[in-house]
């Protein structure tokens, strides 16, 4: 039953990150074509935004360490509700968002608990990380000036759509799920890492200028459950392109 869930959940997000993929190449490709097509269809009721991000990741274990840079995406529709005549607004959307974590860490599992084990120091490797990915309900009241200076602070809930754990590497590595003796290069990618929340929350912000901004969110929720994982969670800030 663990493997057909973590299939389905592979199912689900692998349709959900290429189609948004195709949206971030055409925004980087021809912003201003893409614009003018999609307010002929929405006549601006509909907001697309397309971004990069890093994960500040907190309270996590001792002895591990993450990368400087955690890259992932961050993508949304919204459909916009403006206030009157004001500069003000309420918007309400959809979204999908990819978080990395880049670690000196395998992910383990041991008396129903995960631990995020230390790789030894006589392992050579090249990557290891958990990416998660998640289906979101953005929500944002925002203002934008005359000047096209907008601000929006907002809320968003999160579904868990797709785990997964990956390591690029040799030496000697002996977890729950495999042990590794080998002085060449291994790829190992696991789907479906154990106990992990499947509902995520926490506040948003964003400035801008015309299409340009600058993001951030905090998720309030940890990865884990509690009591049977590490009690880690993110801190996100990016740029997102918005057309309009």
């Amino acid at each position: 039953m663990i493997m057909i869930h973590a299939m389905l959940k592979k199912i689900v997000c692998f349709p959900l990150f290429a189609f948004f993929s195709v949206l971030l190449i055409l925004l980087f490709i021809n912003p201003a074509a893409f614009t003018q097509v999609v307010n002929q269809a929405t006549k601006k009721k509909v907001s697309i935004g397309v971004g990069l991000n890093t994960d500040i990741w907190l309270n996590m274990p001792s002895g591990i360490k993450t990368r400087a840079i955690n890259q992932g995406v961050n993508l949304f529709v919204l459909y916009n509700i403006p206030f009157g005549k004001s500069n003000f607004g309420f918007s309400i959307g959809l979204g999908l968002s990819v978080h990395n974590c880049y670690g000196n860490f395998l992910v383990d599992n041991r008396n129903d608990t995960v631990h995020l084990m230390k790789i030894p120091d006589t392992t050579s490797y090249k990557r290891s990380k958990i990416t998660l990915t998640y289906l979101e309900l953005p929500l944002e009241f925002h203002f934008k000036s005359k000047s096209k200076v907008s601000v929006g602070l907002g809320f968003k809930a999160g579904l868990l759509v797709g785990s997964s754990t990956k390591f690029i590497g040799n030496g000697n590595i002996a977890t729950s799920v495999y042990t590794i003796h080998s002085q060449e290069k291994v790829r190992l990618k696991f789907w479906g890492i154990k106990n992990l929340e499947q509902f995520t929350y926490g506040p948003t912000l964003r400035i801008g200028y015309k299409w340009a901004n600058l993001y951030a969110s905090y998720m309030i929720s940890t990865i884990f459950t509690k009591n049977h994982g590490p009690d880690m969670y993110p801190i996100t800030v990016g740029f997102v392109l918005m057309p309009f």
